[in-house]
């Protein structure tokens, strides 16, 4: 184990190669070469069992799970150990370039009932069909990196009951939402058998593809992600029912340093772009649609809020050199600094956080030790670190905590 003031650590995250990725963003930026052009879909760095990151030692490389399981409190200190009893955020960057699944996440008591369930029975963790990976609910907060379009939570009434009027082929579903609401109205689409999806969104589909195909349709149009999305997910003449989706739920486009955050039970997909997430640390997704990976509208069902969404874009705070973005959830805070060069700034760690470098260069100093870090690294602070930047050029960085006080 290290010195009783352990300093500061290098770490290296883990590259998930989901189907929906790009192939040049996270290879660019983490100097990661992809002959191959394999999908490199996202950048995970925390200590989440399934891709725990790797922490650079002075004795060598260990995984970050294990390393903050050998003395929690030394590491996250007493007041996250109590509460968490581990590192409780993942920290990610997202390429995405093809739209991700319909999904949801649980909350922390149905993930921690329904992750016993299935162990109860014997169902593999990495088993393609489980839905529950552990036992922790998943808010969410993104950060645009780029242009970045989503679909988020169901549209306001009089907003949804408009595009149930103006799209033909979904009139007929505008009676069953006036009268029974979103639940219903959700079921029906959802558990409706595959024929009559087919029936409903085929003759949709074939008034607007030709206009996809000849460029005609915009990004801030529903009809360009139906079509992108029956191009993509179609099989064998079967409709994905996702589609319905699309115009149910709010389009959203977010600009660079926009940010959004998404609590349980919060319907979205994300439809393109590159960004930085962070959330409280789990890998439970339940989808319902627009992929390739396990489906079970089920479970999606039992977790969803019917319920209309105003989307609240978010804004950062910016307190001294740090912008702040507050969402509410106990398990993470992000914040980030856009720095010039030759700033200096510091702050002191109150649990063990993670610093990622978008851009740019910096000297970062801790009481012990220091570390240079370049764009596309990061770096694991132990609790109650003092720590020093000092930039080498202007540079991006963002700052993964747990909002609580230094004095806990």
């Amino acid at each position: 184990m290290e010195s009783n003031k352990p300093g500061i650590y290098k770490l290296k995250g883990v590259i998930r190669n989901y189907d929906w990725g790009g192939t040049e963003f996270l290879s660019k930026l983490l100097s990661h070469p992809n002959p191959h052009h394999q999908p490199m879909a996202e950048y995970w760095l925390g200590a989440h069992d399934t891709a725990s990151s790797i922490i650079v030692t002075n004795k060598g490389e260990v995984l970050l799970n294990q390393f903050i399981s050998a003395d929690k409190e030394k590491f996250l200190g007493t007041t996250v150990t109590k509460r968490f009893g581990r590192l409780p955020f993942l920290l990610k960057i997202l390429d995405v370039k093809d739209m991700l699944s319909i999904q949801v996440h649980p909350s922390k008591h149905m993930a921690e009932v329904e992750f016993a369930r299935e162990n109860k029975k014997r169902i593999p963790l990495n088993a393609p069909h489980r839905n529950y990976k552990d036992d922790n609910h998943k808010p969410e907060l993104m950060v645009a990196l780029s242009e970045f379009w989503l679909l988020h939570g169901f549209k306001p009434i009089e907003k949804l009951r408009g595009a149930l009027r103006s799209i033909p082929e979904l009139r007929s579903l505008l009676n069953i939402f006036d009268t029974t609401g979103y639940d219903q109205l959700y079921k029906t689409v959802m558990e409706m058998p595959q024929q009559t999806v087919n029936e409903m969104l085929q003759p949709l589909l074939d008034r607007i593809l030709p206009l996809y195909d000849t460029n005609k349709l915009e990004k801030d149009h529903e009809d360009f992600w139906a079509a992108r999305a029956a191009i993509t997910f179609n099989q064998a003449k079967n409709v994905d029912r996702g589609i319905f989706s699309i115009y149910f739920f709010n389009l959203l486009k977010l600009k660079p340093g926009e940010d959004i955050f998404q609590d349980a039970g919060m319907p979205h997909a994300y439809l393109e772009g590159q960004n930085v997430e962070i959330m409280a640390s789990s890998d439970n997704v339940l989808r319902g649609g627009l992929t390739t990976k396990h489906i079970d509208v089920k479970e999606l069902m039992k977790n969803i809020k019917f319920e209309e969404t105003i989307p609240g874009v978010l804004h950062s705070k910016k307190i001294r050199d740090e912008e702040e973005y507050k969402t509410g959830a106990p398990d993470f805070k992000l914040s980030r600094f856009l720095l010039k060069e030759k700033d200096a700034i510091s702050f002191q760690s109150v649990t063990g956080e993670i610093v990622l470098l978008i851009k740019g260069s910096v000297l970062i100093s801790s009481e012990t030790n220091k570390l240079e870090l370049h764009a596309g690294e990061a770096i694991f602070i132990p609790y109650h670190e003092k720590i020093i930047v000092k930039t080498l050029s202007d540079s991006d960085l963002f700052r993964a905590s747990v909002p609580v006080h230094s004095s806990e």
